[in-house]
């Protein structure tokens, strides 16, 4: 009988886990399946580019997948049983249990509404296509002098408001933000970002908290009340209670506690990559949500795969968090390097230099995700036994 490999969700992780597995292990000794609710892959990386106007390129996953022998069930996954190996799903390829002997989790996140009132009712988000394509069709519909509200200062935040800024200029656009935009950028950098805002004529609301959101406005902690016609939601983002609820163990923030393999602690058939993992990087401290993170953690979850599946060593893939390649709309971005300690170096690139590198880079990555097998070698490694899978591991120091 085949191995069974399920990854769920196919987004930069698992889009990637399940190609590398493809190239790596060979169709006569395994099955590899894929659960994804919709059926295009997302450029997460890009949504806040959709939302504000531009047209991505629509990557099928069936053409993506064609000729890999990687399975796709178009399904929403509804709950998992680590002890019988099974995921429940439901969706357009039916209902039903699907059986597996190893599992990739790699469902990402989604908005975190932080406990505010008026969050889900009311604002917009960019961390789903349809949701994208939500706050697109609402800022169409905004006539000149109409106004923008993103909520965050983070990497989302940042690349939201100021790519709605650049394509929409005669809005009102304005940033809220619990502290200093950018504030762990090098000093450089900020003021670099600063000139940004500037030039964009985007309004910062700093060290402001909101505490509510309404149809056309948004309550600021101090008691403010801040116009917005739309108010985008970036403060955050979540994990799906479903890790949590099928008794895997999780951490604080319901990301699967995996070890430095990306294997669950509580469950070795169990495997986790990108935001839904939790896993001390390099430098001591948990890997951030990211797109980077997704790429590292896919890349080790996969490669022990391969190793203990195969009674091979399990190699030590690098964990790190090089640093923030952010987007300022369209013709303006920041290339900004971090140290061990998460510390911004000093050194750091802007403008267009920064942000043709940063087309690149999304460019790349949308490629290499729609050619999951690429470069698939004519010889795949088989499956050991059972015994030798069981008692063969071997880590690398």
């Amino acid at each position: 009988m085949k191995h069974r490999i399920v990854v769920l969700g196919a987004g930069y992780a698992g889009a990637f886990a399940a190609g590398s597995l493809a190239r790596r292990l060979s169709p006569a000794d395994t099955e590899i399946t894929v659960v994804n609710a919709v059926p295009d892959f997302v450029e997460r990386m890009r949504l806040h580019q959709l939302a504000s106007g531009r047209d991505l390129p629509v990557r099928r996953l069936t053409d993506m997948f064609a000729g890999t022998g990687v399975g796709l069930r178009l399904a929403h996954v509804t709950g998992i049983d680590p002890e019988r190996r099974t995921v429940a799903v439901t969706g357009e390829d039916g209902d039903g249990q699907l059986p597996y002997d190893t599992l990739v989790h790699a469902l990402g996140s989604s908005v975190a509404d932080q406990g505010v009132p008026g969050v889900h009712e009311y604002a917009f988000d960019v961390t789903g296509r349809s949701s994208a394509l939500r706050l697109r069709e609402r800022l169409a519909g905004l006539e000149a002098g109409g106004s923008v509200l993103v909520v965050g200062e983070g990497l989302t935040g940042i690349e939201t408001v100021t790519e709605i800024a650049d394509a929409r200029p005669d809005l009102s656009v304005a940033l809220a933000a619990r502290d200093e935009p950018g504030g762990w950028l090098s000093p450089q950098a900020r003021r670099h970002l600063s000139r940004a805002f500037d030039r964009l004529g985007i309004t910062v609301h700093e060290h402001t908290g909101i505490d509510a959101v309404e149809p056309d406005r948004a309550i600021a902690a101090d008691g403010r009340s801040l116009p917005a016609d739309a108010t985008v939601w970036t403060a955050g983002f979540a994990v799906h209670p479903i890790a949590t609820a099928s008794g895997l163990e999780v951490a604080a923030t319901g990301q699967i506690a995996a070890d430095r393999t990306l294997r669950s602690v509580s469950h070795p058939d169990v495997y986790a990559a990108g935001d839904c993992a939790f896993v001390i990087g390099d430098n001591g401290r948990p890997m951030p949500m990211s797109c980077a993170s997704a790429g590292f953690t896919a890349m080790q979850a996969t490669a022990a795969i391969v190793a203990r599946l195969t009674d091979g060593e399990v190699p030590t893939v690098g964990l790190k968090y090089p640093g923030n390649h952010i987007s300022l709309g369209r013709r303006d971005a920041i290339f900004q390097m971090v140290g061990r300690d998460v510390r911004s170096k000093s050194w750091y690139l802007g403008g267009r230099t920064a942000a043709r590198l940063k087309s690149g880079v999304l460019t790349g990555a949308g490629w290499s995700i729609a050619h999951p097998t690429y470069g698939m070698p004519k010889r795949r490694h088989r499956l050991a036994t059972e015994p030798e899978r069981v008692t063969g591991v071997r880590v690398a120091a």
